[in-house]
Protein backbone atom coordinates (compact mmCIF):
# COMPACT_ATOMS: atom_id res chain seq x y z
CA UNK A 1 0.00 0.00 0.00
CA UNK A 2 1.51 3.33 -1.20
CA UNK A 3 2.15 6.13 1.34
CA UNK A 4 0.00 9.53 0.61
CA UNK A 5 2.91 11.71 2.59
CA UNK A 6 6.82 11.11 2.72
CA UNK A 7 6.89 9.21 6.59
CA UNK A 8 9.98 11.65 7.21
CA UNK A 9 7.58 15.03 7.08
CA UNK A 10 4.79 13.56 8.94
CA UNK A 11 5.26 15.10 12.61
CA UNK A 12 2.33 13.40 14.58
CA UNK A 13 4.27 11.24 16.43
CA UNK A 14 7.35 13.74 17.58
CA UNK A 15 5.46 14.61 21.32
CA UNK A 16 5.29 10.32 21.59
CA UNK A 17 8.92 10.18 20.26
CA UNK A 18 10.36 12.97 22.59
CA UNK A 19 8.39 11.52 25.74
CA UNK A 20 9.99 8.28 24.88
CA UNK A 21 13.64 9.78 24.16
CA UNK A 22 13.19 11.75 27.71
CA UNK A 23 12.10 8.93 29.78
CA UNK A 24 14.26 6.53 28.31
CA UNK A 25 17.03 8.79 28.26
CA UNK A 26 18.46 9.90 25.37
CA UNK A 27 19.32 8.82 21.20
CA UNK A 28 21.02 5.23 21.97
CA UNK A 29 18.95 4.05 23.96
CA UNK A 30 15.74 5.27 21.72
CA UNK A 31 17.34 3.30 19.04
CA UNK A 32 17.96 0.13 20.83
CA UNK A 33 14.66 0.07 22.68
CA UNK A 34 13.27 0.83 18.94
CA UNK A 35 15.15 -2.02 17.69
CA UNK A 36 14.14 -4.37 20.25
CA UNK A 37 10.29 -3.44 19.81
CA UNK A 38 11.22 -4.65 15.95
CA UNK A 39 12.65 -7.68 17.62
CA UNK A 40 10.00 -8.78 19.45
CA UNK A 41 6.75 -7.81 18.21
CA UNK A 42 7.35 -7.83 14.55
CA UNK A 43 9.29 -10.13 12.02
CA UNK A 44 12.00 -7.43 10.77
CA UNK A 45 14.55 -9.56 11.72
CA UNK A 46 13.54 -12.95 11.35
CA UNK A 47 11.00 -12.63 8.43
CA UNK A 48 13.50 -11.11 6.25
CA UNK A 49 14.79 -14.07 3.17
CA UNK A 50 17.95 -12.08 2.86
CA UNK A 51 19.78 -12.06 6.41
CA UNK A 52 21.32 -8.71 4.85
CA UNK A 53 18.04 -7.32 3.72
CA UNK A 54 17.37 -5.68 7.51
CA UNK A 55 20.56 -4.13 7.53
CA UNK A 56 20.45 -2.03 4.32
CA UNK A 57 16.56 -1.04 4.80
CA UNK A 58 18.17 0.57 8.04
CA UNK A 59 21.25 1.94 6.67
CA UNK A 60 18.55 3.24 3.24
CA UNK A 61 16.06 5.17 6.16
CA UNK A 62 19.53 6.31 7.84
CA UNK A 63 21.33 8.02 4.31
CA UNK A 64 17.83 8.93 3.65
CA UNK A 65 17.14 11.20 6.48
CA UNK A 66 20.82 11.92 6.52
CA UNK A 67 20.84 13.40 3.03
CA UNK A 68 17.27 15.56 4.24
CA UNK A 69 19.20 16.91 7.35
CA UNK A 70 22.57 18.47 5.22
CA UNK A 71 20.10 19.95 2.79
CA UNK A 72 17.71 21.53 5.96
CA UNK A 73 21.40 22.94 7.11
CA UNK A 74 22.17 24.17 3.85
CA UNK A 75 18.74 26.49 3.49
CA UNK A 76 19.21 27.62 7.03
CA UNK A 77 22.84 28.96 6.63
CA UNK A 78 21.73 29.95 3.42
CA UNK A 79 18.33 31.81 4.86
CA UNK A 80 21.16 33.18 7.74
CA UNK A 81 23.44 34.61 5.32
CA UNK A 82 20.71 36.34 3.17
CA UNK A 83 19.66 37.88 6.50
CA UNK A 84 22.73 39.32 7.47
CA UNK A 85 23.16 40.70 3.99
CA UNK A 86 19.69 42.62 4.05
CA UNK A 87 20.57 43.36 7.40
CA UNK A 88 24.44 44.98 6.11
CA UNK A 89 22.08 46.73 3.16
CA UNK A 90 19.65 48.43 5.35
CA UNK A 91 22.50 49.75 7.59
CA UNK A 92 24.26 50.63 4.58
CA UNK A 93 21.02 52.68 3.13
CA UNK A 94 20.73 54.29 6.96
CA UNK A 95 24.48 55.61 6.56
CA UNK A 96 24.03 56.69 3.81
CA UNK A 97 20.83 58.58 4.03
CA UNK A 98 22.56 60.23 7.19
CA UNK A 99 25.51 61.52 4.93
CA UNK A 100 22.83 62.92 2.63
CA UNK A 101 20.81 64.34 4.86
CA UNK A 102 23.98 65.78 6.89
CA UNK A 103 25.05 67.56 3.06
CA UNK A 104 21.87 68.86 1.98
CA UNK A 105 21.79 70.23 5.92
CA UNK A 106 25.01 71.84 5.60
CA UNK A 107 24.24 73.29 1.79
CA UNK A 108 20.96 74.82 3.09
CA UNK A 109 22.78 76.56 5.83
CA UNK A 110 25.23 77.96 3.70
CA UNK A 111 22.13 78.98 1.42
CA UNK A 112 19.94 80.87 4.13
CA UNK A 113 21.05 84.55 5.33
CA UNK A 114 20.83 84.96 8.78
CA UNK A 115 17.22 87.06 8.63
CA UNK A 116 16.09 84.08 6.12
CA UNK A 117 16.67 81.81 8.93
CA UNK A 118 14.66 83.94 11.75
CA UNK A 119 11.93 84.30 9.37
CA UNK A 120 11.50 80.61 9.15
CA UNK A 121 11.99 80.07 13.40
CA UNK A 122 9.45 82.92 13.11
CA UNK A 123 6.96 81.37 10.43
CA UNK A 124 6.99 78.03 12.13
CA UNK A 125 6.76 79.58 15.95
CA UNK A 126 3.38 81.35 14.82
CA UNK A 127 2.27 78.21 12.58
CA UNK A 128 2.34 75.84 15.73
CA UNK A 129 -0.16 78.96 17.64
CA UNK A 130 -2.23 80.45 15.04
CA UNK A 131 -5.73 79.19 14.69
CA UNK A 132 -5.84 80.11 10.98
CA UNK A 133 -2.34 81.41 9.80
CA UNK A 134 -2.44 84.05 6.71
CA UNK A 135 -0.59 82.31 4.28
CA UNK A 136 -3.19 79.13 4.25
CA UNK A 137 -6.02 82.42 4.11
CA UNK A 138 -4.50 83.54 0.70
CA UNK A 139 -4.06 80.66 -0.77
CA UNK A 140 -7.79 79.65 -0.02
CA UNK A 141 -8.80 82.19 -1.61
CA UNK A 142 -6.51 82.13 -4.48
CA UNK A 143 -7.85 79.09 -5.47
CA UNK A 144 -11.35 80.60 -4.54
CA UNK A 145 -12.66 77.73 -2.31
CA UNK A 146 -11.83 79.54 0.98
CA UNK A 147 -13.23 76.98 3.20
CA UNK A 148 -12.26 76.27 6.89
CA UNK A 149 -11.14 72.21 5.94
CA UNK A 150 -9.00 73.39 3.26
CA UNK A 151 -7.67 76.19 5.78
CA UNK A 152 -6.78 73.45 8.23
CA UNK A 153 -5.10 71.37 5.39
CA UNK A 154 -3.00 74.46 4.70
CA UNK A 155 -1.78 74.14 7.85
CA UNK A 156 2.02 74.73 8.79
CA UNK A 157 5.42 76.73 8.22
CA UNK A 158 6.90 75.88 4.19
CA UNK A 159 8.77 72.71 4.66
CA UNK A 160 12.76 72.69 4.63
CA UNK A 161 14.31 69.34 2.92
CA UNK A 162 10.85 67.85 3.76
CA UNK A 163 11.78 69.43 7.79
CA UNK A 164 11.59 72.50 9.26
CA UNK A 165 13.97 74.72 11.69
CA UNK A 166 13.05 75.03 15.88
CA UNK A 167 14.52 76.73 18.06
CA UNK A 168 16.73 73.77 19.64
CA UNK A 169 17.24 71.93 16.40
CA UNK A 170 16.62 71.39 12.67
CA UNK A 171 15.27 68.22 11.11
CA UNK A 172 14.82 66.93 7.57
CA UNK A 173 12.84 63.36 7.08
CA UNK A 174 11.86 61.19 3.90
CA UNK A 175 9.01 58.58 4.26
CA UNK A 176 11.34 55.97 5.91
CA UNK A 177 12.98 58.00 8.66
CA UNK A 178 13.50 61.25 10.32
CA UNK A 179 17.41 63.10 11.06
CA UNK A 180 17.74 64.95 14.06
CA UNK A 181 20.26 67.79 14.82
CA UNK A 182 21.10 68.93 17.61
CA UNK A 183 23.58 71.49 18.76
CA UNK A 184 25.90 71.07 21.69
CA UNK A 185 29.07 72.67 22.75
CA UNK A 186 32.11 72.81 21.56
CA UNK A 187 34.48 69.27 23.10
CA UNK A 188 31.15 67.48 24.22
CA UNK A 189 31.94 64.21 24.28
CA UNK A 190 28.98 61.11 23.49
CA UNK A 191 29.80 60.20 27.07
CA UNK A 192 28.85 63.83 28.25
CA UNK A 193 25.26 63.28 26.80
CA UNK A 194 21.50 61.86 27.18
CA UNK A 195 19.98 60.78 24.45
CA UNK A 196 17.13 58.71 25.22
CA UNK A 197 14.61 57.26 22.34
CA UNK A 198 11.84 55.99 23.49
CA UNK A 199 8.67 54.66 20.81
CA UNK A 200 6.89 57.69 21.26
CA UNK A 201 9.53 60.22 22.93
CA UNK A 202 12.96 61.73 22.77
CA UNK A 203 15.23 63.33 25.32
CA UNK A 204 18.38 65.08 24.51
CA UNK A 205 20.49 66.93 26.70
CA UNK A 206 23.99 67.19 28.34
CA UNK A 207 24.39 65.67 31.44
CA UNK A 208 23.81 67.96 34.56
CA UNK A 209 21.47 70.79 32.32
CA UNK A 210 18.39 71.11 31.61
CA UNK A 211 17.51 69.18 28.61
CA UNK A 212 17.39 70.78 24.89
CA UNK A 213 14.83 67.91 23.69
CA UNK A 214 12.42 66.96 26.00
CA UNK A 215 9.03 65.89 24.48
CA UNK A 216 6.10 63.43 23.04
CA UNK A 217 7.00 62.78 19.33
CA UNK A 218 4.72 63.29 16.94
CA UNK A 219 4.24 59.43 16.11
CA UNK A 220 5.95 55.76 16.91
CA UNK A 221 9.51 54.88 16.05
CA UNK A 222 11.19 51.52 15.88
CA UNK A 223 13.76 52.00 18.97
CA UNK A 224 15.98 48.56 17.78
CA UNK A 225 16.11 50.67 14.31
CA UNK A 226 17.20 54.16 15.91
CA UNK A 227 20.66 55.25 16.57
CA UNK A 228 22.66 58.52 17.20
CA UNK A 229 26.12 60.05 17.18
CA UNK A 230 28.09 63.30 17.98
CA UNK A 231 30.03 65.04 15.23
CA UNK A 232 31.81 68.32 14.99
CA UNK A 233 30.05 71.42 13.26
CA UNK A 234 32.37 73.04 11.14
CA UNK A 235 30.16 75.76 10.58
CA UNK A 236 29.71 76.66 14.28
CA UNK A 237 33.13 75.42 15.97
CA UNK A 238 30.43 73.26 17.83
CA UNK A 239 29.15 69.38 17.51
CA UNK A 240 26.28 67.90 16.50
CA UNK A 241 23.98 65.37 18.17
CA UNK A 242 22.95 63.49 14.59
CA UNK A 243 19.48 61.49 15.55
CA UNK A 244 18.50 58.77 13.03
CA UNK A 245 14.47 58.03 14.14
CA UNK A 246 13.15 55.00 11.93
CA UNK A 247 9.65 55.62 11.59
CA UNK A 248 7.03 52.80 12.55
CA UNK A 249 4.79 53.62 10.08
CA UNK A 250 6.67 54.13 7.14
CA UNK A 251 3.86 55.78 4.68
CA UNK A 252 3.57 58.88 6.47
CA UNK A 253 4.83 62.48 6.72
CA UNK A 254 5.52 64.20 10.35
CA UNK A 255 4.38 67.71 10.84
CA UNK A 256 6.52 67.94 13.58
CA UNK A 257 8.92 65.91 15.51
CA UNK A 258 7.98 66.47 19.27
CA UNK A 259 4.32 67.37 19.98
CA UNK A 260 4.04 70.65 20.50
CA UNK A 261 7.09 72.33 18.28
CA UNK A 262 6.31 74.57 15.03
CA UNK A 263 4.93 71.90 12.46
CA UNK A 264 5.47 71.78 8.54
CA UNK A 265 3.02 72.01 6.07
CA UNK A 266 3.20 68.08 5.17
CA UNK A 267 0.83 68.91 1.82
CA UNK A 268 4.20 70.36 0.62
CA UNK A 269 6.51 67.86 1.24
CA UNK A 270 8.02 66.62 -2.37
CA UNK A 271 8.72 62.81 -1.78
CA UNK A 272 11.38 61.82 -3.92
CA UNK A 273 10.16 60.48 -6.96
CA UNK A 274 13.33 59.48 -8.19
CA UNK A 275 13.66 56.84 -5.76
CA UNK A 276 10.99 54.91 -6.31
CA UNK A 277 12.51 52.58 -8.63
CA UNK A 278 14.73 51.29 -5.54
CA UNK A 279 11.53 49.97 -3.58
CA UNK A 280 10.16 46.37 -3.70
CA UNK A 281 7.20 46.27 -5.95
CA UNK A 282 4.25 45.90 -2.80
CA UNK A 283 6.22 49.30 -1.23
CA UNK A 284 6.19 51.07 -4.47
CA UNK A 285 2.88 50.25 -5.02
CA UNK A 286 2.08 51.82 -1.73
CA UNK A 287 4.13 54.61 -1.75
CA UNK A 288 2.73 55.72 -5.31
CA UNK A 289 -1.22 55.07 -3.87
CA UNK A 290 -0.20 57.71 -1.10
CA UNK A 291 1.69 59.67 -3.15
CA UNK A 292 -2.01 60.18 -5.79
CA UNK A 293 -4.12 60.17 -2.97
CA UNK A 294 -2.34 63.04 -1.47
CA UNK A 295 -2.29 65.14 -4.70
CA UNK A 296 -6.23 63.86 -4.60
CA UNK A 297 -6.85 65.33 -1.54
CA UNK A 298 -5.46 68.64 -2.40
CA UNK A 299 -7.04 69.10 -5.52
CA UNK A 300 -10.32 68.32 -3.53
CA UNK A 301 -10.79 65.01 -5.85
CA UNK A 302 -11.73 61.33 -3.98
CA UNK A 303 -8.79 59.74 -3.09
CA UNK A 304 -8.42 55.57 -4.53
CA UNK A 305 -10.30 54.25 -1.90
CA UNK A 306 -12.85 56.46 -1.92
CA UNK A 307 -13.01 56.57 -6.24
CA UNK A 308 -12.89 52.81 -5.69
CA UNK A 309 -16.15 52.42 -3.55
CA UNK A 310 -17.76 55.05 -5.68
CA UNK A 311 -16.77 52.90 -8.86
CA UNK A 312 -18.47 50.03 -7.19
CA UNK A 313 -21.75 52.10 -5.74
CA UNK A 314 -22.35 52.72 -9.75
CA UNK A 315 -21.96 49.16 -10.84
CA UNK A 316 -24.38 48.21 -8.70
CA UNK A 317 -26.61 50.71 -9.27
CA UNK A 318 -26.61 49.90 -13.13
CA UNK A 319 -27.12 46.33 -12.21
CA UNK A 320 -30.14 47.03 -9.49
CA UNK A 321 -31.91 49.67 -11.29
CA UNK A 322 -35.16 48.76 -9.53
CA UNK A 323 -33.48 49.97 -5.98
CA UNK A 324 -33.87 53.02 -4.87
CA UNK A 325 -30.40 55.15 -4.16
CA UNK A 326 -31.43 58.90 -3.92
CA UNK A 327 -30.13 58.49 -0.26
CA UNK A 328 -27.09 56.16 -0.65
CA UNK A 329 -23.70 57.61 1.30
CA UNK A 330 -20.61 56.15 0.56
CA UNK A 331 -18.81 56.18 4.48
Amino acid sequence: MALKADPMDDERFDGMYLQVAQTIGGIDPLLDSFFGFLRRKTDFFAGAADPAKARETVLAAFEKNKERSDEELKEKAAKEKKRKADEEKRRARLAEEKAKVQKQEESRIEELTPEEAAALKAGGAAASSAPAPAPAADAAKASGEGGEGEGEEEKGAQPINNGGICPNYTWTQNLQDLQVLVSVPAGTKAKMLTVEILKKKLKVGVKGQEAIVDGELHAGVKMEDCFWSVEDDAKSGGRLVSITLTKSNQMEWWKAVVVGEPEINTQKVEPENSKLSDLDGDTRQTVEKMMYDQRQKAAGLPTADEQGKQDMLKKFMEQHPEMDFSKAKIC
